[in-house]
């Protein structure tokens, strides 16, 4: 492996309302993952609860000095020497009964780098029947996040971000070459939107896309797609899961982004 190449990977899991056997999973292919290379793991959106809002609040943390969570995803970071992106961690609103849907990244050594807070929330009626509504429980987030990585600048996202090519835009112009979306993106959703937006992102961007998923059924009726994978600055798929719990490996070259974008020099272009 060139010096340049960074192995990462992300993760696709079914979490469900038992805590205990989300962590369990979490840990589990984390370290899998870790032992096939990866310098760097993007856990998805939730993965350490997806139950029903009414129980979010009893599992979510105070940040940044966290709890049990924070804790033991600390502790894996550190043992394993892998930076750890927390995709969609419960964080206790400074107020009220709320929640906030945060972006956590944890260097190798266990010890908290950046906390990225959910913009955008998904609110929707799906034609199955399935009724969203992140805003009736989670506080949106206000400011963009982009944190140093072993491989360079990394921005920070979650899920329904995914819609909001503006977000990514500034995340570029903070420095980013590379984009972390961890989801738990509906299957009704997914089977259409999922590849499209995700390759999208990454070539109007020119930055590597790190998509960590949910897969399966969870509870009630919430089911979600899958597909976790990494895109390349191209638009390329360089590796996605199957079917079921898993992760996805691929090699992040910080050059191969100073190549696309000055081969096609659209960034710099913009007029608006």
């Amino acid at each position: 492996m060139s010096p340049s190449e960074y192995p990462v990977a992300v993760v696709q899991m079914t979490s469900t309302p038992d805590v205990e056997r989300n962590l369990e999973a979490a840990e589990r292919l984390v370290r899998r993952a870790h032992e096939a290379g990866a310098q760097l793991v993007v856990l998805p959106e939730c993965f350490a609860y997806l139950g029903p809002d009414s129980g979010q609040r009893a599992v979510a943390e105070c940040l940044p000095d966290g709890g049990e969570i924070l804790a033991r995803c600390g502790a894996l970071a550190a043992a394993t020497g892998t930076e750890l992106v927390l995709g969609g961690f419960w964080e206790r609103a400074a107020e009220g009964d709320r929640v906030r849907n945060a972006c956590v990244h944890l260097g190798a050594d266990g010890q908290l780098r950046s906390i990225y807070r959910k913009i955008h929330l998904f609110d929707v009626k799906l034609a199955d029947g399935t009724v969203l509504e992140e805003s009736a429980t989670v506080e949106a987030g206000e400011e963009t996040v982009v944190t140093e990585t072993l491989f360079g600048p990394l921005g920070l996202s979650v899920c329904y971000d995914l819609r909001f090519p503006e977000l990514y835009r500034r995340l570029v112009d903070d420095g980013a070459v590379a984009l972390a979306i961890p989801a738990a993106f509906t299957l009704q959703t997914g089977k259409d939107h999922w590849h499209v937006l995700l390759r999208a992102r990454a070539i109007e961007s020119q930055c590597y896309v790190l998509a960590a998923a949910q897969t399966g059924h969870h509870f009630g009726r919430r089911v979600s797609y899958g597909h976790a994978l990494i895109a390349d600055p191209w638009g390329c798929v360089l590796a996605e899961c199957g079917e079921g719990e898993g992760f996805a490996l691929a090699r992040i070259r910080p050059d191969e982004v100073t190549r696309v974008r000055a081969q096609v020099p659209s960034l710099r272009h913009r007029r608006l």
